[in-house]
């Protein structure tokens, strides 16, 4: 019997709150799966709170967190702009990049640069800074790159209405050029899906023979199914509530839209839109909003109440590099209609309907096929929870990590 090795592992993430995004829902549930392992694991992390389970260790960096909710773009104090890097963060922000992945990165080899005897390995979750690349040099590091970025800017600047916002959208992303250069130069690279690897060699131009495909697990103690909850026959879910292209959410509404002209139809929208975004505009111009809810912030057991009470849930994504919206769904037994943009495919499988991203004829012939035929909706997510349990779980994606972590670690030796 091959005996156990306990690893001693350092998670980097720079902006890992697990409501804010799959990066923290992936440190979140990486960081307790690699304990549960049996491997020592601490995290260091920018703001905001990452909300780990309170014996996973977690130093967070200060920083001036200039994008703080309760506090947007304040006006950093003298005091505070004596520091260097805080200086850097600032003018960052003043012209509208974002520099938070860039003065991380040098927070936190500052912070390790005397701690590196602790660690056999170092993991960053996409900062994919400079600080990052230094960090490398001295100790074995590998990172995961969830999607490439590339794709966001893409999309971003070809939806931009004038010049000057494609400009803004240019500057914003400028970081990419730092996480290519970084990327490249680290031994290892974890990805999430298929689909991200071949993207993210091609646009960062890395060979795929330095990739680790990882599929990310659902977190099956929080998605499942809520028996004695009545689902309603004509509520479709969605949990895309970003005002962002790449989620493609406006498509969606164009569906709902389209398919209220014949039929009875509810939408409701996990989380809350900006006041003045192009999602709350488009609702006005179709006349939908007595048909959409959207539901603001909820707790984890309302989440899945919703899901629960959702005949049908759709994830309209241009691009997903790996899809835990569809994962979660199908989790919760419900039938998913999603997108072929990106990885979602290799999500869903044959466990649900897949429509061209970008489409919003092909998803409301979707959503109505599904909503008018309850056997194949019933059928759809037996399929979808099954393909849950037996491919995507966070104690098979930790242990897939280790073998990676692992890999990386002899390749650090042997150059």
């Amino acid at each position: 019997m091959k005996k156990h090795v306990s690893l001693r592992i350092c998670l980097l993430s720079y902006r890992s709150n697990p409501h804010s995004g799959g990066q923290g829902v992936y440190l979140k549930n990486l960081s307790r799966a690699l304990k549960h392992l049996g491997h020592f694991v601490e995290v260091v992390s920018g703001p905001p709170d990452p909300q780990l389970d309170s014996d996973i260790r977690v130093f967070k960096l200060p920083s001036l967190d200039l994008y703080n909710p309760t506090d947007p773009f304040r006006i950093p104090t003298l005091k505070e702009l004596s520091n260097p890097i805080n200086l850097i963060e600032w003018l960052g922000v003043s012209t509208m990049g974002f520099p938070e992945p860039f003065t991380f990165g040098i927070r936190a080899y500052l912070f390790l640069r005397n701690k590196f005897h602790k660690y056999d390995i170092i993991h960053d979750n996409q900062s994919l800074s400079y600080g990052i690349w230094a960090i490398g040099k001295l100790i074995p590091t590998i990172a995961t790159i969830h999607h490439p970025i590339t794709v966001d800017r893409n999309i971003e600047i070809k939806a931009a209405s004038s010049l000057w916002n494609k400009m803004k959208q240019m500057r914003w992303y400028s970081f990419i050029s730092m996480q290519k250069q970084v990327a490249r130069r680290l031994p290892r690279i974890i990805t999430v899906s298929k689909s991200a690897k071949d993207d993210i060699s091609k646009d960062f131009k890395i060979p795929t023979g330095r990739f680790n495909i990882i599929p990310n697990g659902i977190d099956t103690n929080l998605f499942f199914p809520m028996p004695g909850v009545i689902k309603e026959k004509d509520r479709i879910i969605v949990t895309n509530s970003a005002d962002t292209p790449l989620k493609g959410l406006s498509y969606l509404l164009k569906a709902v839209a389209q398919i209220s002209k014949k039929r009875k139809i509810r939408l409701i929208v996990i989380g809350s839109p900006k006041k003045k975004s192009g999602i709350v505009k488009l609702i006005k111009e179709l006349e939908i909003g007595s048909l959409v809810t959207f539901t603001g912030r909820i707790d984890n057991q309302k989440f899945v109440r919703e899901y629960a009470k959702a005949a049908l849930a759709v994830v309209p994504s241009v691009y997903e590099g790996f899809g835990l919206p569809a994962g979660e769904a199908m989790a919760c037994g419900v039938p998913v209609i999603s997108t072929t943009g990106g990885a979602l495919p290799e999500v869903v499988g044959n466990a649900g309907i897949v429509v061209p991203p970008a489409d919003s004829d092909a998803l409301a012939k979707a959503i109505t096929k599904v909503l008018d035929n309850p056997d194949m909706a019933s059928s759809l997510a037996a399929a979808g929870y099954k393909r849950v349990q037996e491919n995507f779980t966070w104690q098979r994606a930790a242990e897939k990590t280790v073998e990676a972590y692992k890999e990386a670690i002899s390749d650090y030796r042997r150059f």
